[in-house]
């Protein structure tokens, strides 16, 4: 009988030929059994040192005990965290209480309104957020509870100053949103701060849904005393209604979405993209209502406008993105978990920091041909991406 050397078949070639190619496929398994075992020794090693990179055959795992100079572990404010390799050299090595520590705030907030007086005034009030406001207060009669969202890293600017008058006595609960942005030191700071004025506080993530079920409970357990007052007038109990408002961008809709495990209010990285009310339904036991941004009709502050828009929080028309930017490199340049050395280390920027205009004009002829408005966008992107670090714009007042 001829032996087949081509056509039909899966393999359409020799039959002597696919034996040898199965020996070899055999020989490999047994080979790749030896290397499956070193790999989960080496995984195994790498849980308990805490790295969670992808440890390939033949490498080593990185630990910061060992050698500090090839570490990809830095310090930054207050606590260790991971930073790429090639990132290692944007935040530079401080101890871990001196990144939130050392700073006077009362004098960066004394520099900030001097260097936003000569700069154009940013006002934003765009129509939906007039009408907004009209409808809020009317819907405002109806709630039971109120959940006020704030950004974690300002959360006195992203207060609004006619709020208190707005709800009067109804209950509130604080939301401060963004909390991976800031560090724990910041974090403590806010917790003692509201704890002292007798104010419900969360920590939320809103990407990532952390703190959303905590909040849940918290409202509803709030407005379980709505049907007991009900009861005792004969009426049938109903859903508790609690609404949430905030300044735009802060993270209002993504917060529903977390506690609703799906996609029902319209959400994006940029403010003004809900632009009316609507109701949603969490379970049996409570509504919410997803509301557009509220801002005052006029900005008299303008150092919290600066603020404002460096953290994304109002509309890009309304302001200098050249202006915000060179702001924002000389905050940065006075933090201690940056510095002046570390912006020019990340951007490899020969220039002095603390004059942000000359650091911009700098970064745009060695990245963007002169551009400096992108090199300031450059900038402004990096920091609402949270590359510098952890890092807040405010503190607690005194």
């Amino acid at each position: 009988m001829k032996k087949r050397i081509g056509g039909g078949g899966r393999g359409g070639g020799r039959r002597t030929g696919k034996k040898k190619v199965r020996k070899k496929i055999k020989r490999g398994r047994r080979e790749s059994k030896e290397e499956e075992e070193e790999y989960l020794r080496r995984k195994k090693r790498r849980r308990t040192n805490g790295d969670d990179e992808d440890v390939r055959l033949g490498g080593t795992t990185p630990s910061p005990e060992k050698n500090s100079e090839n570490s990809s572990w830095e310090v930054c404010g207050g606590i260790s965290s991971r930073w790429p390799q090639k990132n290692r050299n944007i935040i530079p090595d401080l101890p871990a209480e001196g990144l939130c520590e050392g700073i006077d705030w009362e004098k960066l907030d004394a520099d900030l309104n001097c260097w936003t007086r000569p700069l154009r005034p940013i006002q934003w009030y765009p129509g939906h957020i007039a009408k907004t406001e009209k409808e809020l207060k009317e819907q405002l009669k109806l709630m039971d509870v109120v959940i006020e969202i704030r950004d974690a890293r300002i959360p006195m600017s992203t207060s609004h100053p006619q709020m208190d008058s707005w709800l009067g006595n109804r209950k509130r609960i604080l939301v401060l949103n963004r909390e991976d942005m800031i560090s724990t030191a910041d974090r403590n700071a806010w917790a003692t701060f509201f704890a002292r004025q007798a104010v419900k506080v969360i920590f939320s993530n809103g990407q990532l849904g952390m703190g959303t079920m905590k909040l849940g409970r918290i409202a509803k357990s709030l407005a379980t005393d709505v049907n007991t007052k009900r009861r005792t007038k004969g009426l049938l109990p109903r859903a508790a209604r609690a609404g949430i408002v905030g300044y735009p961008n802060v993270g209002k809709s993504s917060l529903i979405n977390r506690l609703l495990k799906r996609r029902m209010c319209a959400a994006a990285p940029r403010p003004g993209v809900t632009r009316e009310l609507k109701w949603v339904r969490f379970g049996k036991d409570l509504e919410l209502l997803d509301s557009p941004g509220i801002l005052p009709m006029r900005l008299t502050d303008q150092a919290v406008a600066i603020k404002l828009a460096i953290c994304d929080d109002i509309g890009e028309r309304s302001y200098d993105v050249t202006d915000v930017g060179t702001i924002l490199v000389q905050l940065l340049a006075r933090l201690p978990a940056v510095g002046p050395e570390g912006l020019s280390k990340r951007y490899r920027v020969d220039a002095d920091a603390n004059c942000g205009k000359l650091f911009l004009d700098k970064l745009s002829l060695q990245l963007f041909n002169g551009d400096v408005g992108q090199a300031s966008f450059r900038v402004l992107s990096d920091f609402r991406k949270g590359k510098f670090g952890w890092i807040s714009l405010e503190r607690p007042p005194q």
